[in-house]
């Protein structure tokens, strides 16, 4: 047996275990990586941690470092109020607020993972307080960053671009953008309707005027900002199932609930960490300053400034998503140390079948950047389509479409960059049920999207 064979054996045993025995799947990709790369790829340690993703590392701690801040000292709450303010109380279009911005972000600069860390926290914090599903949320967040991930001044846009250009390659950086945009656009629809988001229309708007003499909207500080909704409760009931809690009317809360929200008006603390948030959005996207260090500075600042709001937020850092996400990015590199993906995209290329060898790397593109670097993805595989591209069987145009959306759009998995986020940010949810979900349709989304875009854009011929 091959030892590329014999590595994709073991992530799958890893999987298997860590879901039938509930082991941090982290510990066990960690331990894996080791045996691997000692047993069958001869590496040294230091060849096994240069798979670590210590940037992605410094990104999850440090975004949740500072969200945590910001929870502890009421600015969350300040700015889920201030987002239904903006819809006039229409709840339900909150989730499409969040794509939006996302989608904005990454089209004009944003590296996807920066969008989904500025967004996710407060979209998530929103979810929660309204009983929205953190899952139709997280996904919404994440498939609006995509949306936007390819216009022809973004990150991923400019690099497929480029690779299409030095390749020799047709390209069409119209239908390239288009093909994500829409693509995310009719997925994050599906999302909408399939977790909730039809319930949310019925229940319509909820009250948003200011109240005399409060400070606070809807006439009571203990009324849920006065949305009429008292906010879950903080064991996940609510906000990891998907439904909504009871609707009660405004007065109802105000009579039996009067604790259950804090004080939303702005505080010193609470105008000096928004202060904080936007410096985080100017730092990342004008500066192209790294997300993690700013954001851990910022944290840092904070916690200096008002130490009592601060004291327990290094223990709300999402831990165990951490040992997750780093333990299974450091195995993948094994595998990409060792030479795996590299044999598998030239085995597929090998096929001789133009249009089996397309679906079969748009499924191999989607697979492993559920776990892996999508840019880094897309630099290895586009070039070794190029071979079957250039005998003119495959349309080149509709084929890197089609490869790029399969390798971005599943982003939602919990192992990928964007996914990691959206799961450390969820507030008050069961997160390895939460991580479970995320999991599942992330693998739904592996499964489907590849094969539609495939019929959608390569079969036709397109370029």
């Amino acid at each position: 047996m091959s030892s590329e064979l014999i590595s994709i054996l073991v992530l799958v045993v890893v999987f298997v275990i860590a879901t039938t025995r509930s082991i941090n799947m982290g510990a066990l990709a960690f331990a894996a990586a080791f045996a691997v790369g000692e047993l069958v790829a001869d590496l040294d340690a230091d060849g096994i941690f240069a798979g670590f993703p210590g940037d992605l590392f410094v990104v999850l701690v440090g975004v949740t470092y500072l969200f945590a801040i910001a929870r502890a000292n009421g600015t969350t709450d300040w700015l889920v109020h201030a987002a239904i303010r903006l819809v006039r109380g229409r709840v339900a279009l909150i989730p499409w607020v969040m794509f939006a911005i996302t989608g904005a972000l990454t089209a004009i600069g944003a590296v996807s993972p920066a969008a989904v860390a500025i967004v996710a926290p407060v979209a998530l914090s929103f979810a929660s307080r309204y009983g929205i599903s953190p899952l139709l949320m997280g996904a919404m967040v994440v498939h609006g960053a995509q949306a936007g991930g390819f216009s022809p001044i973004s990150i991923y846009g400019s690099i497929v671009n480029g690779i299409v250009e030095r390749e020799k390659l047709p390209g069409n950086e119209l239908a390239l953008f288009l093909a994500s945009l829409l693509v995310n656009l009719v997925i994050a629809g599906v999302v909408f309707v399939l977790f909730g988001g039809l319930k949310l229309w019925t229940q319509g708007a909820v009250a948003t005027e200011t109240g005399p003499g409060t400070g606070t909207e809807g006439g009571d500080s203990g009324s849920s900002g006065g949305t009429g909704k008292p906010r879950p409760e903080p064991n996940g009931t609510g906000s990891g199932t998907g439904t909504s809690p009871a609707p009660t009317t405004t007065a109802t809360v105000t009579a039996t609930q009067p604790d259950t929200v804090p004080d939303i008006r702005l505080t010193p603390a609470r105008i000096t960490t928004l202060v904080a948030l936007v410096a985080l959005v100017v730092a990342v996207l004008a500066f192209d300053l790294d997300a993690g260090l700013t954001a851990i500075t910022l944290a840092v600042v904070l916690s200096a400034a008002w130490p009592e709001d601060s004291k327990k937020a290094v223990g709300q850092i999402a831990w165990p998503t951490v040992l997750v996400i780093c333990g299974v990015l450091t195995y993948v590199g094994v595998l990409e140390e060792m030479g795996t993906i590299t044999w598998a995209g030239e085995g597929v290329s090998d096929i001789g079948v133009p249009l089996l060898s397309a679906v079969l790397l748009c499924y191999i593109g989607a697979l492993v950047s559920a776990f892996a670097s999508s840019v880094g993805i897309m630099g290895a595989l586009i070039p070794l389509a190029v071979p079957f591209l250039a005998e003119g069987d495959v349309g080149a145009v509709g084929m890197v479409a089609a490869f790029a959306v399969s390798a971005t759009v599943v982003d939602v998995s919990p192992f990928s960059t964007n996914g990691a986020l959206v799961l450390a940010a969820a507030p008050d949810v069961d997160r390895e049920r939460f991580f479970r979900q995320l999991m599942v349709y992330g693998g739904i989304v592996v499964a489907a999207v590849p094969a539609v875009v495939w019929l959608v854009l390569v079969v036709p011929g397109w370029g």
